[in-house]
């Protein structure tokens, strides 16, 4: 089963803080293997490989490919370009001209959908090619695998996020709206539930989209939170939307794969602001409110040194199980997944074809939120997200005993 020739990596969507981790696996994993000669990077991912912008990983220093690979955000530099079938064709010259007999793609559900057409079209012209999409999103939403490598670290740094923010909220009250990350599912948006370390901290309230949102419903649940403690932190995924997918807030921009853009604007966080501010003037018309929101955008994905431990291992991991794979000649093509063991934490990974990962997303349960569909499910959240996301920083508060004043 073994094929010699050389192999080609790149890295496409959006970057987190330990993509690099699985780039290093990649290559060191494959300069290492007898069958495979060189191993080049494509820049722009499938865009630099249309440009003839490839370079010689091999020339790379070990030691710096190791601090690369603790470096946030995609070192080969990323992409959003859906393949056509003469894109393909072209993609098939180069390969041909650099006798590219190995694959490796690093990205989210896009990725793998690129991948797949790929492989797909080298097999109905005959071009012996071994295709392997390896993990990568802070969204969490690959069907097939337990995990995604990116989202412990993106799930840390919103969970820290909303610590400080809960500790600024608690100083001088208010209300405060954080937008998170997550178009489809609300994984880390659920995340932010970490931040609760006492028994009034917030987030208060938290809004995914595996539940329809309710603007009238919000103000009064908001309102009822500041009811009772004078004060209000709220999480909210950017893709909250009404009965039927309605958009909240709708921008009308998509990118080359038909996705809703969203994360390049504070419009969501404006306009429930707005509408919080307009609710509360008539429910407390004799107090002023500081309501104010914040849009987390890209900040969420290459943060330096807010990186979970169990995320860059597992990410390095991904990049030399697609090595390993691809090597084996068990399998051609496919997407590298983890599958979580009973008890106590440990991952393995295993193979699952291109096609089970290409296009679609993964939601987060609907019982992991409460009836309402404005809170986690603690007893089922928690579980799943410590493991990935490692220990958190320690939170104290005063008692404050009062005392007795003459």
């Amino acid at each position: 089963m073994s094929l010699s020739g050389n192999a080609l990596v790149g890295q496409s969507g959006g970057p987190t803080a330990v993509i690099n981790q699985t780039l290093v696996g990649v290559i060191k994993a494959a300069l290492a293997a007898d069958e495979i000669g060189a191993v080049y990077g494509a820049i722009h991912g499938i865009g630099g490989i249309l440009a003839g912008e490839i370079c010689d990983l091999s020339a790379e220093d070990p030691d710096n490919l190791e601090v690369v690979a603790g470096t946030p955000s995609s070192a080969l530099l990323s992409v959003r370009l859906k393949p056509t079938d003469d894109i393909c064709r072209r993609i098939f010259e180069r390969f041909k001209q650099l006798d590219v007999r190995y694959f490796f793609y690093i990205g989210g559900n896009d990725t793998a959908e690129t991948t797949h057409i790929i492989n797909e079209m080298a097999r109905a012209d005959g071009y012996e090619l071994r295709c392997f999409h390896c993990p990568k999103t802070i969204d969490n939403d690959l069907l097939v695998t337990d995990h995604c490598p990116g989202y412990g670290s993106a799930a840390r740094w919103v969970c820290q996020a909303f610590m400080g923010d809960n500790l600024d909220n608690r100083s001088l009250g208010g209300i405060k709206i954080n937008i998170v990350m997550g178009r489809d599912a609300g994984w880390l948006t659920a995340a932010s539930a970490l931040a609760r370390v006492f028994p009034e901290d917030g987030p208060h309230v938290i809004y995914c989209p595996e539940a329809d949102f309710d603007l009238a419903r919000f103000c009064a649940e908001v309102e009822a939170v500041y009811r009772r403690i004078g004060r209000c932190v709220i999480a909210v995924s950017e893709g909250v939307h009404g009965p039927g997918g309605a958009a909240i807030v709708d921008l009308g921009e998509v990118d080359s794969h038909g996705n809703r853009q969203l994360s390049g604007s504070g419009a969501l966080g404006d306009f429930l602001a707005d509408t919080l501010k307009a609710h509360m003037g008539k429910a407390f018309p004799d107090q002023k409110h500081r309501i104010r929101a914040d849009t987390f955008g890209y900040l969420q994905r290459c943060f330096p040194g807010v990186v979970s431990e169990v995320d860059a291992a597992e990410a390095r991991r991904a990049g030399e199980a697609a090595v390993a794979a691809a090597r084996s000649g068990e399998h051609d093509s496919g997407s590298i997944a983890f599958r979580r063991a009973e008890g106590a934490y440990a991952v393995d990974t295993f193979v699952t074809p291109l096609s089970t990962v290409a296009k679609d997303t993964k939601a987060m349960p609907r019982d992991w939120l409460n009836e309402a569909g404005n809170d986690v499910v603690e007893d089922k959240l928690m579980p799943y997200l410590r493991p990935l996301v490692g220990a958190l920083p320690a939170i104290g508060q005063l008692t404050m005993q009062r005392i007795e004043m003459p």
